[in-house]
């Protein structure tokens, strides 16, 4: 017997006669209904003609999640008064109840994506409703750019709905619109509010509180979140739900709440059956309040029976991806106003009800409209298979509302190309095609296609399911171990376990023949399995123990077990599961396999390179003939004098770059030249030489051959005369590099008949001279037209002045130096007119000697 009363509390009823024009006129509509207004439920029968007065129609409903979908089909099954599995129906990967008279089937988007695969046309599919399009996951995104490329193109008849509870509505309908040839956005239709409504209440952490990062939440939080709730269960009648970013947080959060009065449940995706039916049926007449602790599988698409209480703890779980070391991460982000309002919804859904929320206005202000779409930040290879199967690997012909980035679709094709499931241009192969049907990622379809032959299908596809679903964390992190706990497991992730291994056998089989064995070790115990089979899987994760500690795998990321794991005394591991934080230099390994070398080359035998290796390496030139796996090495000798002498070259190069010119032999003659050269630059300019260091390295090649290309190690390096190879640069085709002695001459002739060194290693040369020599000039010297800056030094070659000016010198400063220095030399002549004097380098005394 339909229950009209409980149908007729539903605020969306009145919404479906527009819904339904819509659907006849256009084809496509798009649902915006809030939460507990009876979307998911209602609308699809009143579609299948299950109520009312609309005609028979099979109808397609989708959700993003297995409880979403069970608990929408017993809803809905409740509502007619019939068990599901007549009527309504529901499939769920490894889980189908439907039969002949079902009508409204529900399932999940990767179900639905699944289907349109084999059967793009959808055969016997009248309606399509895909339910929560605001989550924005990808297997949603995808699914309906697949159907609205069916309807334009296979099967203009099929009528599509896209369902959101939050007001993201005109995207959709903007989507929607290529669909018909109106011109026009699909029709928005649009139901009314929340049944009940709700209060909603800011309850801000004390100050202090750590923020959140990768999956660490300051335990400071959730004891405020603990205390929330408690307040709250005082405070207010009814049942209370309780948002919490992931299982550990629940797990922690239960353990503060050990002694509250009520009874404490835990609902996540990997909670017992037995849990979630709980949960969803209802407190027992009688019964104690229920606190029930929630991820995000409590935020659409059901209802939690007695809840007028909702506490958010303002944080939600969201995937990132690490594209170039294929490394995925799960990130703690603050909850987007879409979120909040849908875990509102769940607070009025059959009273009016009450939520805290743990932050404060001032936060909920900045929070972000919508949460990150799931194609901007996830893993795009099994997106990548399936737009190539589609017949369209570029993505750019699907209406999607984000255009998938193109580093990650790059990174993405890499993976498949590695793995053979598409070729050079993108395109499926029809080992892709095979991997596609599997049903679960590219990677884990490789490893059990290719490890099948070597170990068996069955034992090949129950490593398989523990990879797609990664087991309990009380299972540890021995891959093989967690598999015999899996075997002897009663626990509902033991029993998902085993039906996905039934699957995935059975879809191994339907996807054809097994390929050629891939020559790997024999080998049939538990460890060698799960270390195989991982491997197939994570080719680029394979990882060999370093001599210091910890891990380095072949895609070159070093890796770090948890400390008193049981794997830590192998020397080589498969990586299953691994993360790394932003602010992190190394992988956290989750779940890993015990390997060894064999399986190793075997699974990563493209990244296997044999060859020279020559660098510089603590101060010398390192010549070694090295195998190596990516970046782990696996054995070195080394070379002497055969090793390529391009190599060689190169690094000593790079020795130059590291070290400097110091590893030159350079002369005080050298360093002068460099000087002389470096002042003509600056005063000239071209043709002489730029002779800085960057550009001496810069141009190492070409001043310091041949030398260089005889050079083997760093003693070679500094036999080279750094001044004779500067020569190599002067602008000898110009004919100015025989004017270097004219324009920056090495020494200046001074009256004294003395040659005198110049000093050009600063801004401007200079000449240090004794100031009697330089009696009698009345003009400073110039070199390349620039007067030298004259240090005048004392009889013991201190200095007295320092002149750019010597005319000037002579008439207004020498007054007083000789008034100061002729008493402390009175041996040395201090004529009163130095401009007419005669310039000596000696005594008065030698000089009355000598005349």
């Amino acid at each position: 017997m339909i229950r009209n009363d409980a149908l007729d509390r539903l605020p969306v009823r009145h919404a479906v006669p527009e819904l339904l024009t819509a659907l006849e006129e256009r084809g496509t509509a798009v649902l915006y209904a809030p939460p507990g207004t009876g979307k998911t439920t209602l609308v699809p029968l009143a579609l299948a003609g299950l109520i009312g007065d609309g005609p028979r129609r099979r109808v397609l409903v989708a959700e993003p999640r297995r409880m979403a979908v069970r608990a929408a089909a017993r809803r809905m099954a409740w509502l007619l008064g019939q068990d599901v599995g007549e009527a309504v129906g529901f499939s769920v990967r490894g889980e189908r109840r439907a039969g002949p008279a079902t009508r409204v089937e529900v399932v999940t988007t990767g179900v639905l994506l699944q289907r349109l695969q084999r059967d793009p046309e959808l055969g016997g599919v009248d309606v399509v409703l895909l339910d929560e399009c605001h989550e924005r996951h990808l297997d949603a995104d995808t699914a309906m750019a697949f159907l609205v490329d069916v309807r334009a193109t296979l099967r203009p008849e099929l009528k599509l709905i896209a369902a959101s509870a939050t007001s993201d509505a005109e995207a959709w309908a903007h989507l929607l619109t290529m669909l018909d040839g109106s011109g026009g956005p699909a029709p928005i239709v649009r139901a009314e509010g929340r049944i009940h409504g709700s209060a909603i209440h800011f309850a801000p952490p004390p100050a202090g509180i750590r923020p959140a990062h990768g999956t660490w939440v300051d335990p400071a939080l959730l004891r405020h979140v603990a205390a929330t709730v408690r307040m709250a269960l005082e405070r207010h009648e009814g049942d209370l739900l309780c948002f919490l970013p992931g299982t550990g947080e629940i797990a922690r959060t239960a353990g503060l709440l050990a002694d509250l009065g009520a009874e404490v449940l835990q609902l996540h995706g990997r909670a017992p059956a037995a849990v979630q039916d709980a949960v969803l049926r209802g407190r027992e007449p009688g019964g104690r309040r229920r606190v029930v602790l929630a991820t995000s599988v409590a935020e659409s698409s059901l209802t939690v029976p007695g809840v007028r209480i909702v506490v958010d703890s303002g944080l939600v779980r969201e995937p990132r991806t690490d594209h170039a070391r294929g490394l995925g991460s799960l990130a703690t982000v603050p909850v987007s106003v879409a979120v909040a309002t849908q875990r509102t919804g769940r607070a009025g859904r059959e009273a009016f009800g009450t939520v805290y929320r743990c932050w404060s206005p001032a936060e909920d202000a900045r929070q972000a409209r919508f949460p990150s779409p799931e194609i901007k930040v996830a893993d795009l290879a099994s997106f990548a298979l399936r737009a190539a199967c589609w017949g369209d690997p570029s993505a750019r012909g699907l209406a999607l509302l984000d255009a998938p980035p193109a580093g990650a679709m790059a990174a993405a094709r890499s993976v498949l190309t590695s793995i053979g499931a598409v070729d050079e241009e993108g395109r499926a192969t029809e080992r892709g095609a095979r991997m596609s049907r599997l049903g679960v990622h590219p990677r884990l379809a490789r490893a059990l296609l290719d490890s099948a032959p070597e170990v068996g299908a069955r034992r090949a596809a129950e490593v398989v399911a523990l990879l797609s679903e990664e087991p309990p964390r009380e299972y540890g992190d021995d891959l093989a171990a967690a598999w015999r706990a899996a075997r002897r497991g009663d626990d509902g992730y033991g029993a998902r376990w085993r039906a996905e291994a039934r699957r995935l056998e059975r879809s191994a089989a339907e996807a054809g023949p097994a390929p050629a064995s891939s020559g790997a070790v024999a080998g049939n115990g538990d460890d060698f399995v799960a270390g195989l089979v991982t491997a197939f899987a994570f080719p680029e994760r394979v990882a060999r123990a370093r001599e210091g500690g910890g891990l380095l795998m072949v895609s070159g990321t070093g890796a770090e077990l948890a400390g008193g794991s049981g794997l830590g005394s192998a020397p080589w591991l498969a990586v299953a599961v691994a993360d790394r934080t932003a602010r992190s230099a190394t992988a956290r390994v989750r779940l890993a396999a015990v390997v060894d070398e064999d399986v190793a080359r075997a699974a990563a035998g493209h990244l296997l390179q044999e060859g020279e290796e020559v660098h510089w390496e603590e101060g010398d030139v390192v010549a070694r003939s090295v195998s190596r796996l990516g970046a782990v090495e696996l054995s070195a000798r080394p070379l002497r004098e055969d090793a390529d002498p391009a190599l060689v070259r190169a690094a000593l190069l790079d020795g130059l770059r590291r070290e400097g010119l110091g590893l030159l032999r350079w002369s005080r003659e050298s360093r002068e030249l460099r000087e002389r050269l470096g002042f003509l630059r600056r005063v000239l300019g071209d043709p002489w030489p730029e002779v800085s260091r960057e550009s001496l390295l810069d141009r190492a090649e070409e001043w310091l051959e041949p030398e260089l290309s005889r050079a083997r190690r760093r003693a070679d390096l500094g036999r080279i005369d750094a001044g004779q190879a500067l020569q190599r640069l002067l602008p000898w085709a110009t004919g100015e590099a025989g004017r270097l002695d004219e324009l920056a001459p090495e020494r200046i002739e001074v009256p004294s008949g003395s040659r005198i060194r110049v000093d050009y290693s600063g801004e401007q040369p200079v000449l240090a001279v004794k100031l009697q020599e330089m009696f009698g000039l009345g003009e400073t010297p110039r070199v390349a037209g620039t007067p030298v800056v004259v240090h005048l030094l004392s009889p013991a070659g201190r200095p007295a002045a320092v002149t750019a000016d010597l005319a000037s010198f002579w008439r207004e400063g020498y007054r007083s130096v000789r008034a100061e220095l002729r008493g402390r030399y009175p041996r040395h002549p201090w004529p009163e007119d130095p401009a007419g004097a005669e310039p000596t380098r000696h005594t008065s005394a030698r000089l009355r000697r000598e005349r």
